[in-house]
């Protein structure tokens, strides 16, 4: 018997450890649920209600294919070994299948697994499908993990000339297994887990594996060719909306890049344009999840550089409070703050720009706002998370350089010009003209009412992060 262990790959199209498990022979599937070690990793409520969504709908699909899928809790990966030795023995596993994670706490799992299954010679059949070039595979001449995204991206356009793999089927339908009639993890899988509730409205993330490919197929269609213009505009749907699908693998990184290859190849200049900028953001997310592997620090809670370490980062807990609750008096960042906790997702040009208000304006430890970013996201991944974190901070990789600092009301009025996402987020300025919104004179002459006076200085807080930043980085 096959075992194929589902993690984030929460799909049966394009999935290397299912499809090779079903082709070797007689197949299962088994999911772990861990909300002890969930909890552990800051994973928010409404990505646990979206992850159970996927996984209830990636059994029906399996039953349609006669492929079991046990359903276990194991609070935490610690003790996952062991019951994994344990079904493998009552249901006579020879095989063992997954995917692979990138982050550390993931990587000591899986060896611990595999040194467990090695007492009652069980193979384990490693994957990778996180990350479309897996890491290792993008390094420099001497072998060493690129630092900085330009050259790896230039390397990694490379393996574009040798052609892109064909998406690996869904497996065929196999004959029905007996399993013993005490098995267990059989039954329904919990809708809900304790300590998870959540009111991101579930319609707002169908779920599902056919939901991901519908998304993928309306975004190449018909919002391609926009998606270099519109995808910093926040008031407008220009972006693919995948990003949840993808952190949980209910659709594959392949997938999204044979579909983009090919809108690009049968569309106009503005298509192909719109392609490579979108697969510009693959290759960002193949970074982090290359950096991950090669600089394990950065899963310790650590920044990528060393030295950043020692700013002095200031304890604000009023100005954190604030930026929680989106009641900063800044327009944008409380937008951003309050799109995040009602809809469990916020848009990536709003991202960068809470993120440095916090990490610079306040001087606020990054660390806490990528924390609370990993609470409250739907797509919430963790190397995508810290990287987009280091970035705004100027602490990790190909960071942005200390001394350039967002102006929240510039950017606001750059990327909202009609103040539309401002509005809708923060119905306190609804009655504000955009000028009004974008002033911060002409917003604080207007007074509008419930909405706080800004709890900085714009100007003296950039230039006291500056200071900061230049006494560490010599």
């Amino acid at each position: 018997m096959n075992l194929v262990w589902f993690r984030n790959d929460l799909r049966t199209l394009d999935n290397p450890a299912l499809w090779h498990a079903t082709q070797s022979g007689p197949t299962m599937g088994i999911f772990f649920l861990c909300p002890g070690q969930w909890r552990g990793h800051h994973m928010a409520s409404c990505r646990v209600d979206f992850l159970l969504r996927c996984l209830a709908a990636l059994r029906l699909q399996l039953q349609t294919l006669n492929i079991p899928l046990l359903v276990f809790t194991e609070d935490y990966f610690s003790t996952i070994p062991q019951a994994l030795l344990e079904i493998c023995r009552r249901h006579q596993v020879t095989d063992l299948y997954w995917n692979d994670e990138y982050p550390l706490d993931e990587q000591r799992r899986d060896k611990a697994v595999a040194a467990s299954l090695k007492s009652l010679s069980i193979s384990c059949h490693r994957y990778h499908d996180r990350a479309l070039a897996p890491p290792g595979m993008v390094v420099k001449g001497d072998g060493s993990a690129y630092k900085v995204f330009t050259p790896f991206k230039r390397t990694w356009l490379e393996l574009l000339d040798h052609g892109v793999p064909d998406l690996l089927p869904a497996p065929a339908r196999q004959k029905s297994l007996k399993l013993p009639r005490d098995s267990h993890g059989l039954g329904p899988a919990p809708v809900s887990l304790p300590g998870f509730s959540t009111d991101v409205p579930a319609d707002l993330w169908p779920a599902g594996e056919a939901e991901a490919q519908r998304r993928l197929m309306a975004f190449c269609d018909q919002y391609l060719g926009d998606y270099g213009n519109n995808r910093d505009l926040p008031a407008i749907e220009g972006t693919s909306a995948l990003s949840p699908y993808l952190a949980l693998g209910v659709i594959s990184p392949q997938h999204c890049l044979r579909e983009a290859l090919k809108a690009k190849a049968d569309g106009g200049s503005a298509v192909a344009e719109g392609a490579d900028t979108w697969i510009n953001e693959l290759i960002w997310r193949d970074f982090y999840q290359h950096i991950l592997v090669a600089f394990p620090r950065v899963s310790m809670d650590k920044p990528f550089k060393p030295e950043t370490d020692a700013v002095p980062w200031r304890d604000d807990e009023a100005g954190f409070s604030a930026w929680c609750a989106g009641k900063t008096g800044i327009p944008m960042v409380d937008a951003g703050m309050r799109q995040l906790q009602q809809t469990g997702w916020m848009h990536n040009r709003v991202r960068m720009i809470t993120a440095m208000f916090l990490s610079k304006n306040l001087l606020i430890d990054w660390r806490r706002g990528e924390r609370f970013f990993m609470e409250h996201l739907v797509d919430g991944d963790f190397a995508a998370n810290n990287g987009g974190w280091q970035w705004s901070a100027s602490t990790g990789t190909d960071a942005a350089p200390y001394f350039r600092i967002f102006n929240p009301f510039s950017q606001a009025e750059r990327f909202d010009p009609e103040a539309h996402y401002i509005r809708r987020y923060v119905p306190e300025l609804a009655g504000l003209s955009a000028k009004q919104i974008h002033s911060p004179a002409l917003l604080a002459r207007a007074k509008p009412g419930a909405y706080p006076a800004p709890i900085v200085d714009l100007k003296l807080s950039r230039q006291l992060a500056i200071d900061a930043f230049r006494a560490v980085n010599g």
